[in-house]
């Protein structure tokens, strides 16, 4: 493996306390790895073991084939971008881009060249002698970028790059990494955010992250479309997650029969039948519910549906209706059998 990021057994503790547990991890040379999960799941202190700022309590860390485990992170050889940007306000933007090659001692005149280069490739070329305070929030984490880029690293990390950026900015500057990705295909990146559309988005693969452990790791679509338990589901596009219990070829919801692939759960037994809320429709159609509209929410696009069935409330995501529903009313509701996915019976995020 000559480029790529991997994790061996890698656990970090303070004081005892374990933030990291047992990390089992390989990001492959030119692959996006998002590292996605709610706050105090492991996924900082995961990126903070790769650049160096915290030490192991056990296990390896790797950047290609070599073990950087206690190397300094200057000898790393890795560019890094976090969400306060951390420019330095007295210089302009071309010093910032180049304070990574001046202190590994570049010559001068290769350090113009990939300062333009960087400032280039991020579109900030004609705000070179600028001042940060001179910048809007998202030509700041351009220049951030383009600083940690000049260094060529085979390894970047971004550590919630976006979450100081308004919705927006944001989605521009999802726009631009998937370019940089696209331009980079050799570099290593990896991206923690609590973010699902930025995961989704620019993730080649998403490891997802909960309680100092890794839970899940896959494509976005294998983690959408199958996810295989109750957090993941949860926490990957969100999901309805109703108790059933398993018959022969369907599952028994609210006292109604619904078809769904039970694969080789036994018959009898309880599960939880994850749909997706915008697999539900309205209306008459196959594996149908009854129930009874508790809210309803205008999102522009669409209509977000409250339906309680059989006291669990059931997620709907309508195309904008010209005539809704009002609360209190009755409605059925349906789903393609094969658009159900049948997790292991737990509370969400218990079954580890």
């Amino acid at each position: 493996m000559s480029g790529g990021i991997r994790f061996d057994s890698v656990t970090v503790a303070y004081d005892g306390n374990v933030v990291l547990d047992s990390l089992d991890l390989t990001v492959g040379t030119g692959e996006v790895m998002a590292l996605l999960g709610p706050s105090g799941s492991g996924k900082t202190t995961a990126l903070r073991a790769v650049a160096g700022f915290v030490r192991p309590a056990s296990g390896r860390v790797f950047l290609g084939d070599r073990d950087v485990t206690d190397l300094p992170p200057y000898r790393r050889g890795i560019g890094m971008v976090v969400q306060q940007y951390a420019l330095f306000p007295h210089m302009r933007v071309d010093a910032n881009v180049a304070f990574g090659l001046k202190a590994r001692r570049t010559p001068k005149a290769e350090i113009r060249q990939r300062v333009a280069d960087a400032l280039e490739m991020t579109g900030m070329a004609a705000y070179a002698r600028r001042h940060p305070r001179e910048l809007s929030g998202g030509q700041q984490q351009r220049v951030a970028i383009a600083r940690a880029l000049a260094i060529r690293p085979d390894v970047l990390l971004l550590d919630e790059p976006l979450s100081a950026l308004d919705a927006q900015l944001r989605s521009g500057m999802l726009t631009e990494l998937a370019r940089l990705h696209r331009e980079l295909p050799d570099v290593s990146i990896l991206y923690v955010t609590h973010d699902q559309v930025e995961a989704l988005t620019l993730a080649d693969r998403i490891a997802v992250m909960d309680r100092a452990r890794l839970r899940a790791c896959g494509t976005p679509r294998e983690l959408y479309r199958a996810p295989s338990d109750e957090f993941t589901a949860s926490f990957v596009g969100g999901a309805n997650l109703v108790p059933v219990t398993v018959g022969a070829g369907s599952v028994s919801l609210a006292g109604a029969e619904v078809k769904v692939d039970t694969g080789g759960a036994v018959a009898g037994a309880r599960a939880t039948l994850c749909v997706r809320p915008h697999l539900i429709g309205l209306g008459p159609g196959p594996n149908q519910l009854t129930g009874v509209i508790r809210e309803i929410q205008w999102r522009g696009a669409t209509h977000r549906l409250y339906v309680e069935v059989g006291g669990h409330t059931v997620l709907a995501d309508l195309r904008e209706l010209r005539n809704p529903p009002g609360l209190g009313d009755p409605v059925v509701l349906h789903f393609a059998p094969d658009d159900a996915v049948l997790l292991p019976a737990g509370v969400v995020g218990d079954d580890r």
